[in-house]
């Protein structure tokens, strides 16, 4: 049976926590920022889990880590 390749840009974005569910990080966090309120910016550091219709499909992504 051949390896099966991981997606260069999903292992990028992508880590699974020791559940195994997807780790992603927020978007709208890279320009314009003035008008967005300090917390706001600051909750979007903060990493979330992916949703659950998305999952199936970044583990497809991410077989090996």
């Amino acid at each position: 049976m051949p390896k099966i390749k991981t997606n260069s840009g999903a292992k990028k974005r992508f880590k699974l926590s020791k559940n195994g569910k997807p780790i992603r990080g927020h978007a709208f966090k890279s320009h314009i920022l003035n008008k967005k309120t300090t917390k706001r910016k600051r909750n979007l550091r903060k990493t979330t889990v992916a949703d659950k219709t998305n999952q199936r499909q970044i583990k497809r992504l991410i077989p090996y880590k």
